[in-house]
C-alpha cells in the first residue's frame, strides 16, 4: 500500500527529529523514486524556488537563509567560504631587529595570523618560487617600534602603562608601505590590519622591533591564515508542528519562553510557534523540554 501523499511530501521535503533519532536525512528527489512526482531537474523550476534571504549583515558577520536548496549544497557553500575564497595574508616576515623576549619564529607566526584588510580582487597570485614581490601581487607592511621610559611618570608608580612608552605592541602599529604605484591605485583604500587591538608583543625600555612583512594572495585550503571567515556553519531551519491543541491547564507548562515566541489568543488560551529562528537545539533546551513533558504527563 502506497503511503499517503501528505506523508510522501513530508519525506521528500523534511528532516524529522523523532523520539529515537533523525529520519529522512538522505536526498531522495531523483527521477522515478516517487510515483506521481516529476523530479527531473529543471532550471526554470530551480530559479523559481531558490532564493537567498539576508537575515543579518554587518561589517563582521552575516546570516542568511538559503531556501529551496538541499542541505548538501548549503554545506558546499560553507566549505567554499572556509577554503576557496581568496584573501591577502602575511606570507614572508623579514626581521631586521628583535630584542624582545618573543622568539623570531613565534613572532613571525603571530604576525602571519593577523587578518589583513585589502581587496584580493585587485591583486594577482604570486608565482611559485618568485622571491621578489611587485605592486600587482604583494602588499608590504612595516612594524618599527621601540620602548622607552616615560619621563613624566610618577616616581611612586608601578603601572607599566604609566612608566613606559610603546611597551604594548598592537596591530595598529603596523604601517602600510606602498610598492610602485600602489599609493595612487589604492589612494582611497585603508590597507592594513582588520583589527587595531591585536596584541603582538610586550616590550621594556631599550627593546625594539624592526620588521618588514609581505602579504600575498591565497586561499584557506593552502593555509588557515588565508581563510576569510573565523567560523562558517549552517543548520536546517526548525519547523515545529503541534500535533494537538495545547490549551487550558497544559498551557503554562508548555512554554520554552527563552527560545520561542508565544502568541496569545482569546479564551480558551492557546499558543502557536510563529517564528522558530531563535530555536537552538542545545542541552539546556532539551532538559527544559524534558522537564516540561514529565510535568505535563505527571
Amino acid at each position: 500500500m502506497a503511503a499517503p501523499r501528505t506523508n510522501v511530501d513530508e519525506i521528500r521535503s523534511r528532516v524529522i527529529l523523532g523520539e529515537f533519532g533523525v529520519r529522512n536525512v538522505h536526498t531522495t528527489e531523483f527521477p522515478g523514486n516517487y510515483p506521481g512526482y516529476d523530479d527531473t531537474w529543471d532550471m526554470q523550476k530551480f530559479q523559481k524556488n531558490f532564493r537567498i534571504d539576508v537575515v543579518h549583515l554587518d561589517e563582521s558577520s552575516m546570516e542568511f537563509d538559503m531556501v529551496g536548496i538541499d542541505a548538501a549544497i548549503a554545506n558546499a557553500f560553507r566549505r567554499i567560504l572556509l577554503a576557496e575564497v581568496p584573501t591577502m595574508a602575511i606570507e614572508k616576515v623579514f626581521i631586521y631587529n628583535n630584542t624582545s623576549i618573543v622568539q623570531d619564529e613565534v613572532l613571525a607566526h603571530r604576525l602571519g595570523l593577523i587578518p589583513i584588510k585589502a581587496d584580493p580582487r585587485l591583486f594577482e597570485y604570486r608565482n611559485t618560487g618568485k622571491e621578489e614581490g611587485s605592486e600587482i601581487d604583494t602588499i608590504q607592511l612595516q612594524l618599527k617600534i621601540k620602548c622607552s621610559k616615560n619621563p613624566r611618570a610618577s616616581k611612586d608608580s608601578s603601572d607599566p602603562r604609566e612608566l613606559y612608552l610603546n611597551h604594548m605592541v598592537y596591530s595598529k602599529d603596523i604601517r602600510w608601505v606602498p610598492i610602485g604605484n600602489q599609493a595612487d591605485v589604492f589612494a582611497d583604500s585603508s590597507i592594513g590590519p582588520v583589527h587595531d587591538d591585536i596584541l603582538i608583543a610586550q616590550l621594556r625600555p631599550g627593546q625594539e622591533l624592526d620588521i618588514i612583512m609581505h602579504c600575498v594572495k591565497g586561499i584557506g585550503k593552502d593555509h588557515a591564515k588565508f581563510s576569510p571567515v573565523a567560523t562558517a556553519s549552517y543548520r536546517l531551519l526548525p519547523e515545529i508542528t503541534l500535533l494537538e491543541p495545547v490549551e487550558g491547564e497544559k498551557l503554562p507548562w508548555s512554554r520554552p519562553a527563552s527560545c520561542l515566541q508565544m502568541y496569545w489568543s482569546q479564551k480558551p488560551s492557546k499558543f502557536s510557534w510563529p517564528s522558530v529562528r531563535g530555536f537552538s537545539v542545545n542541552w539546556t533546551l532539551l532538559k527544559q523540554c524534558e522537564m516540561i513533558t514529565e510535568h505535563a504527563q505527571g
